[in-house]
């Protein structure tokens, strides 16, 4: 019998050479930042496991394309059996500048397709989440043309910010220190 208590923490993306580095891919950013073991394969996606005291925390890389996260959430929480309120999504926020992080312990998409997916999927909006700032849309651009354009130079050291933040966060939220990660980065 597993006691482990389960986390699953998601970094959203898409896969593929042609995305690295582009502000759609924050999530997957993230993730590679933590130092995590052999990635694993979980049917198409990539996947890491860390022991952490008592928890098993479980990281995903769904590799569905953005606009179907949802699939490979719901395909990992039900063949691992893992609670809702354990799961914590990791993605990009247009409404953020670069640099900025914002914690929510639930809420709508927000415009975000990958967010949008996997609340359908789950079917709730009580899902924790950390967005990182990837800057507004320029007025002369095609939303989907910016977030799957490339962080500048001058850009990745905030970036860079944002995601030790979010790094942070991460561990706080698995600690059930969810209101002390929100007042301390958001």
């Amino acid at each position: 019998m597993d006691l482990m208590e389960k986390f699953l923490v998601v970094g959203l993306g898409n896969p593929g050479d042609k995305f690295i580095k582009t502000r759609h891919n924050a999530g997957f950013m993230c993730l590679e930042k933590i130092n995590l073991d052999i990635p694993k394969k979980f049917g198409i996606n990539i996947m890491y496991e860390k022991n952490l005291e008592n928890k098993k925390i479980y990281f995903l890389k769904p590799m569905t394309y953005m606009n179907s996260s949802g699939e490979a959430v719901l395909e990992f929480i039900n063949f691992y059996k893992i609670k809702t309120e354990n799961i914590l999504i990791i993605f990009d926020d247009i409404s953020l500048p670069v640099g900025r992080i914002r914690i929510r312990l639930k809420g709508s998409h927000g415009g975000h397709n990958g967010m949008r997916n996997i609340i359908e999927m789950l079917e709730t909006e009580k899902i924790k989440r950390i967005k990182i700032g990837v800057g507004n849309k320029p007025d002369n651009w095609d939303l989907d043309d910016w977030v799957l354009s490339k962080f500048s130079d001058e850009e990745m050291p905030e970036l860079e910010k944002a995601i030790k933040n979010s790094i942070e966060s991460i561990k706080l939220i698995i600690e059930n220190k969810e209101l002390q990660a929100m007042n301390l980065f958001n």
